[in-house]
């Protein structure tokens, strides 16, 4: 996320042509992909991404992007991302850094003005701009940005946060692609921390931002879940293709069963039904038959014709 995309979001003053979308509506799409964007200003969110955060139809956020591109306020990098290298990566055209790094800088002033009683006890911008000390400048990319404002009452855990990982942004990016019982499968699941190892050491040379880190890790667990559910499945599939081998005779029931089959068969109907008799009658004499080994053969090709499987002994 990129504070300065948004702010220059916020700035943006959208263009209103003949048959083109709503200025609001162009400048929602603007602002969630600048809410996306990079520190180099780049952004690349789905479509389903974007039409998820403006609740905006796929068609009209497809027709607001190609607005924005012809308005110069974004524009198409060529570069693609995702798994199927298919998701367009745009740069923010214009977009300024706040220019907010102090510098080294020399305040020449008198001591007399440095102890005035009239600076009171919370200086002025003015005032603070009078005291003769060198204000040191930090790096961009020093692990000590920001640490001087700091709040003496974030929790001990935030301040001595090493990782990337924020389950409460984790659980975000999962409730948009999953429901809450999968979610909570997969943090309490014991391969969570094996899956999270693999996920650093595969972008471990990539950079990205702790948003793509989320974004890209809820995928990666979702899918992990599908490996692990399938490998949990396969012992009950053999197990069940062993309990679902073809029978070697007809039980009762299934005697039952098949003559009543056979009794609504046609040709065995005109074969071997009798005059005056109704189904119900030749469904149970049927069912003589087929308990007897040798009228079962007679029976056999049309026990075929109505599902039985097995053999006829």
């Amino acid at each position: 996320m990129s504070l300065d995309a948004t702010i220059w979001a916020w700035r943006t003053r959208q263009k209103q042509t003949k048959g083109g979308c709503l200025k609001p509506l162009k400048k929602l799409v603007l602002l969630s992909l600048a809410d996306r964007a990079g520190e180099d200003h780049c952004a690349y969110p789905s479509v389903g991404r974007l039409v998820e955060d403006t609740e905006m139809d796929r068609k009209t956020v497809l027709k607001i992007i190609d607005e924005l591109v012809e308005d110069g306020f974004i524009v198409d990098t060529g570069e693609r991302k995702g798994r199927t290298k298919q998701i367009k990566v745009y740069r923010l055209v214009g977009v300024k850094g706040r220019e907010s790094v102090p510098t080294t800088v020399l305040f020449d002033v008198s001591e007399d003005e440095i102890n005035s009683t009239n600076l009171g006890t919370v200086p002025t911008v003015e005032q603070f701009h009078q005291f003769p000390e060198r204000v040191p400048t930090i790096p961009l990319k020093s692990p000590n940005n920001g640490t001087r404002n700091l709040s003496k009452n974030l929790p001990i855990e935030s301040k001595n946060k090493k990782t990337w990982l924020c389950l409460k942004k984790l659980e975000e990016e999962l409730g948009l692609i999953s429901d809450a019982e999968t979610i909570e499968q997969i943090k309490t699941a014991n391969w969570f921390k094996r899956e999270q190892n693999a996920f650093e050491t595969y972008n471990a040379h990539k950079d990205l931002c702790g948003e793509l880190m989320h974004y890209h890790f809820a995928d990666w667990l979702l899918n992990a879940r599908l490996k692990y559910q399938s490998r949990e499945q396969q012992p009950a599939a053999q197990n069940q293709t062993v309990q679902t081998a073809k029978p070697k005779k007809l039980s009762e029931k299934q005697i039952n069963l098949f003559a009543q089959k056979l009794a609504h068969h046609p040709e065995v109907s005109s074969k071997f039904a009798e005059a005056g008799e109704s189904r119900e009658q030749f469904a149970a004499r049927l069912a003589m038959k087929l308990s007897d080994p040798e009228q079962r053969k007679k029976l056999a090709p049309y026990l075929k014709q109505v599902g039985f499987e097995g053999n006829f002994e």
